[in-house]
Formats: structure tokens, sequence, C-alpha cells
């Protein structure tokens, strides 16, 4: 079962922030990695979240699931992040995506995984952020729309909309592509 459909454990009363924190940042950075696209804008969105986490941490640790959230915190700081990133160039994490598609029983050439992977990140960073962080709670989160929708403090028939939008944008885009690309053979 891949890493990010478990069930965060509960946390049980007297685990001290540190304890979270070790236990905890390797998912929350790929959960960043994936909301972000950007490898350090993740550490940064991270660390912004941890940082404010340990000053709450008594209240947060009283929740039933302080790991959800704290993700919360991670896309709310994602989806409010001041800094004009979009401007930046989103970084491909190949890789793990790579390796994701590894866990799953794959066996692709990895140079072909990595162009791929380059390309969705490529076409990810064309979408909005409400936008982008639907398809993340959605696919990669596995979030129903109603969960969504109480996490991004929406509709249910909004997040539809948003994924809707999105998932056109992403077609057309591979479409535009898939046409380049077949120019350039010709």
């Amino acid at each position: 079962m891949p890493l990010h459909n478990r069930k965060p454990p509960r946390v049980s009363e007297g685990v001290t922030f540190e304890e979270f924190a070790m236990a905890r940042l390797p998912s929350l950075l790929r959960y960043a990695v994936v909301l972000t696209g950007d490898r350090d804008l993740a550490q940064d969105v991270v660390q912004e979240v941890l940082a404010r986490a340990q000053v709450r941490w008594r209240r947060i640790s009283e929740s039933d699931v302080p790991e959800a959230y704290v993700r919360r915190m991670v896309l709310n700081e994602y989806l409010s992040w001041r800094r004009s990133w979009q401007f930046r160039n989103v970084h491909a994490v190949g890789e793990r995506l790579i390796d994701l598609d590894d866990a799953r029983g794959g066996s692709r050439d990895h140079a072909d995984g990595v162009v791929e992977a380059d390309a969705l990140w490529s076409r990810l960073s064309t979408l909005g952020r409400k936008q982008r962080a639907v398809l993340v709670l959605r696919y990669y989160e596995q979030m129903e729309d109603e969960a969504i929708a109480d996490v991004l403090g929406c509709a249910p028939a909004t997040v539809r909309s948003h994924a809707s939008r999105a998932l056109k944008t992403l077609r057309l885009s591979s479409e535009r592509q898939e046409r380049i690309h077949a120019e350039e053979k010709s």
C-alpha cells in the first residue's frame, strides 16, 4: 500500500512536538512537494508550518488526528503563500514520481518516466493554486469531494468545478504538446 494511502497513526497523549516532527517530517515534505512542485518551496512551507505548530502543539496534540491538522496547515500555507512563486520555474521531481510508479509495480524505462514526470510538472504548474490543491487532495491524498470541500472551506460543487477545469486544462495542454511533438517529427 503506498505511503500516502495509509491512515495517519493516531498520536497518543504525551507525544512531544519533537517526536511528532521527527516521525512525520518525511510525509509532510512529500505532501508539500506534490502541492508546490518545488522541493525548496516545499521545505519553506513545511518549515513555516512546523514553527507555528510547535507554538500551538498543546492544542494540536489534543485533536483527534494531529497529522491531519498539520497537513491542513501545510495546505493553507501553500494556498496563501505570499511569494510570487508562480513565476518561478517548477522543478521536476521525476525521481520521486518514478519511485511512486515503481512502488505500484511499474516497470518502464527510467528516461521515459523522467520525461513524462517533467511534462506533468510543467502542466501542473499552469494550474491555479486551488485547482492544483484540489487535484493533489483528490488523487494524491485520496480524499472525497466532501472532505476536500471541508478542508478548503467551500462547497463540494466548487471542488468538482475546480477539478473539472484543472483536468480540462491538463488535457488541452497534453494535446497541445502531442501536436507539437508530432510536428517536430514530420
